[in-house]
């Protein structure tokens, strides 16, 4: 059942529902809903639902009426994260809006060719690596796997490229095994599907599941399936939709993609497909995974073998080692469009804390967008003080995808300039990218100048290159003239456009640092159209390496929260009300449309910390947890510190 609470329920009556459905043997789960906050409880009706209805707090029951309760929709309506560890110390998670790749040969045949593909999928962009030990096979006479040597030989290679490894477990004694050698997942193949004593043993374990759908499995049959993992304890399922037998005989399987929208509906598991059992043609296989990312998929399990005419299992299906490559730089194209973000593994390992007396720059990289000379390289340089080496990468969602691949350990990002105002592109990004927080933030003071190649006059130049913030910040100067605008990835790239064509019709609007590195001339400086003109950027990092140089040095003064409300009269002004209650200023209030859901909308708020009392964590805690009353959905995106402005 799901017991809807009352807004202004107290903790204490909380806590006495919980104990009172645990005295009856339910399984609670407390889930923030749509409109309130539910309890979810599970168990075999032993109590009429009125005599929950009845307790302080409770606003009302709702039976859920489905075999499957657990795995339904109704239990946890927030879709369920998977969280996983690499051997190099990264948190791999599936679902929400990530895509993640596994891949890997079919069969774990010999040591130096696993090691060989592990090392190609991972440099292509796989963050898992797959392979059989123990292979449930139609025909006796086939080949069975290796067994025990098998998942030795696959989780070797899967730690040393840093990917947790998935392999098939067809029987409960070999669990044991999987164990002793620290098998990341187990995947429940699709002939044991409704192998229920192995469910069970399986969900004992509390080891990730990879749950594939039996040959001629219903969507309820498959969820029913899923129902007893959970309900013998495992919290981490993950569903692989891998084909159905039908009439068809022009695949091995017909995919059946639909089920992936449809299950979105029944359930809050991630879901997965596996196109290379599903079709069994390997040309075949990549269009039927991109169509899989753009059903909504959570990622995609492919077979890769860098030999299959030699493989023991599954060659025809195996992609090689280049197409598997040119899928995931698909992948990477397509992933936007569906508001969603790849993957990918760290090449290194995380560091330990630096040292006293050692300098950050021995370990630390921070990425921003543009070339050598950009503003945010200059961000870079003031905030960490020449302890961190900067990287250039090519666009905002690079510098996001830095820091999550471990390529960086912090991100530089324009966040908002006092002349043009935000870049939403990042607010948007925020929101994407929900495994990094903010660690810092300051104020750079932006000062553009006119830069052409040597000789160039006013009147020579027919076309200007620069940001569109950059154009926007200098629109007085501009407005003067009728050169032709064009849109750079930052105005330090515009420059080395300019650059690189040599010629006196181009210039490009950047920073007068940049005519040094691209031997250019300053024609003029101080072309924005306001001298106080600042552009505010955020420092980001990933969640599970957050140590930032900051953190070491300045106290916490400010803390970004990310929310989402429902339309109704009035919920706005609760959320501000409860800044107010808080003494909390709010120094920024943006609002950006949630993608995919016409008319919602997230709400940053920037909160500002004075004195001890509010810089304590436990405070802004609070502020969260009384900000969750008014709220559909809640993130605290960063508790850092701000920097002041630099002139």
């Amino acid at each position: 059942m799901v017991i809807v609470l009352k807004k202004d329920i107290s903790e204490t009556d909380k806590k006495r529902i919980k104990d009172f459905l645990g005295e009856k043997n339910f399984k609670t789960n407390e889930v923030p809903g749509e409109e309130a906050t539910i309890i979810a409880a599970v168990g075999q009706l032993k109590i009429d639902p009125s005599d929950v209805t009845i307790l302080p707090g409770v606003e009302k029951v709702i039976p859920i009426s489905k075999g499957y309760k657990l795995a339904s929709r109704e239990f946890n309506p927030v879709n369920t994260i998977v969280e996983l560890s690499s051997s190099f110390g990264q948190k791999i998670r599936v679902g929400g809006q990530r895509i993640v790749a596994i891949a890997g040969p079919c069969a774990v045949e010999e040591r130096d060719r696993m090691f060989e593909i592990a090392a190609e999928v991972a440099r292509s962009g796989a963050c898992m690596l797959r392979g059989g030990a123990y292979k449930p096979r139609t025909s006796p006479y086939s080949f069975q796997g290796l067994g025990e040597e098998g998942v030795k030989m696959l989780k070797e290679a899967g730690d040393k490229y840093a990917l947790p490894v998935v392999t098939e477990i067809v029987a409960s004694e070999h669990l044991s095994i999987m164990k002793k050698y620290g098998v990341d997942v187990l995947q429940i193949g699709a002939r044991n599907m409704q192998n229920f004593d192995l469910l069970k043993e399986v969900g004992k374990s509390k080891i990730p599941v990879i749950l594939k759908r039996g040959l001629c499995a219903t969507l309820e049959e498959w969820l029913m399936s899923a129902e007893y993992l959970l309900s013998s304890g495992s919290e981490n399922v993950i569903l692989c939709e891998r084909g159905i037998r039908t009439y068809e005989k022009a695949t091995r399987n017909t995919l059946d993609l639909s089920a992936v929208p449809v299950l979105r509906s029944m359930t809050h598991l991630p879901i997965i497909v596996d196109p290379s059992h599903a079709v069994g043609i390997r040309d075949k296989i990549a269009p039927m995974a991109l169509a899989a990312v753009a059903a909504g998929a959570d990622g995609i399990i492919v077979e890769v073998h860098n030999c299959p005419e030699k493989a023991v299992s599954d060659g025809p299906q195996a992609l090689l080692p280049g197409m598997f490559d040119k899928l995931m730089h698909d992948i990477e194209a397509l992933a936007p469009v569906v508001g969603k973000h790849v993957v990918h593994v760290r090449s290194t390992a995380v560091q330990p804390a630096s040292e006293k007396g050692q300098k950050a720059s021995d370990t630390k990289v921070c990425a921003y967008s543009g070339k050598r000379g950009a503003y945010a390289e200059q961000a870079v340089g003031r905030y960490f003080d020449g302890e961190v080496k900067a990287k250039p990468v090519d666009s905002f969602r690079e510098i996001f995808q830095a820091v999550l691949s471990g390529e960086a350990d912090y991100g530089m990002v324009p966040i908002e300039n006092s002349l043009a105002g935000s870049v939403y592109q990042n607010y948007d990004n925020l929101s994407k990218y929900d495994d990094v927080s903010i660690v810092g933030a300051l104020h750079l003071r932006i000062q553009h100048a006119l830069l052409a190649p040597r000789g160039t006059t006013l009147s020579s130049i027919k076309k200007v290159y620069s940001h569109p913030q950059g154009f926007a910040q200098c629109s007085k100067f501009l407005s003067a003239h009728t050169w032709e605008k064009i849109d750079a990835v930052s105005t330090a790239t515009g420059a080395k456009i300019v650059s690189d064509y040599g010629t006196k019709d181009n210039a490009a609007i950047a920073s007068a640092i940049t005519a040094k590195y691209y031997n250019l001339e300053i024609l003029q400086e101080d072309v924005q159209d306001d001298p106080r003109d600042y552009t505010r950027f955020v420092i980001i990092s990933a969640n599970d390496r957050k140590n930032g140089v900051q953190s070491e040095c300045r106290e916490p003064n400010m803390a970004t929260f990310m929310f989402s409300i429902e339309n109704r009269a009035g919920v706005l002004y609760e959320c501000l009300g409860v800044f107010q209650k808080f003494g909390l200023s709010l120094s920024r209030l943006e609002s950006r449309p949630r993608q995919g859901e016409p008319w919602h909308y997230w709400f940053y708020a920037d909160a500002e910390l004075n004195g001890k009392n509010q810089q304590s964590a436990e405070y802004v805690f609070g502020v969260l947890e009384e900000l969750k009353k008014s709220v559909e959905e809640i993130r605290l995106l960063g508790v850092y510190s701000e920097a002041g402005y630099s002139i």
